[in-house]
């Protein structure tokens, strides 16, 4: 009796929980990587005036929305086989006449989960919608040794 329930337990374990730990393992080998791309796309809501703006800011470059002072440093995105997500790294200040400039984010922003990475200012609210323009990488300008 005890062999028997034994052997049951070696099946249930190889069918329920063997084959799918080996199968997501097995699947989890390839992984689609990012691709780097050189603008973002950002969404930005005034809460004053209730107004919603679309913004691209290219990779290191002042973007300028309100006070604030926008400059994107990186931007992924993943290709159209793997869930989609877009993720920017991000620096935001604010930038007021007369008063020094303040930090207000440094990190990454995700397209698919706004609130898990969000900028917090009473008047302002800053989000990843996608990225574009994807980065090549440059042909090497060296030419081929001939014997």
């Amino acid at each position: 009796m005890k062999d028997k329930t034994l052997k049951m337990h070696h099946k249930f374990f190889l069918l329920f929980i063997g084959l799918p730990l080996l199968f997501s393992v097995a699947l989890n080998n390839y992984p689609a990587h990012a691709t780097p791309h050189d603008i973002v796309v950002l969404q930005g809501l005034d809460k004053v005036t209730a107004r919603v703006y679309t913004l691209q800011a290219p990779l290191d470059a002042v973007v300028r929305f309100g006070t604030l002072e926008i400059i994107a440093r990186k931007c992924d995105k993943r290709p159209p086989e793997e869930t989609p997500e877009s993720a920017a790294f991000l620096d935001i200040s604010e930038v007021r006449h007369g008063e020094p400039t303040v930090s207000l984010f440094r990190g990454w922003m995700f397209a698919s989960s706004p609130a898990l990475s969000a900028l917090e200012h009473p008047v302002y609210d800053v989000w990843v919608l996608d990225c574009l323009g994807e980065i090549t990488e440059p042909e090497s300008s060296e030419k081929p040794i001939q014997n």
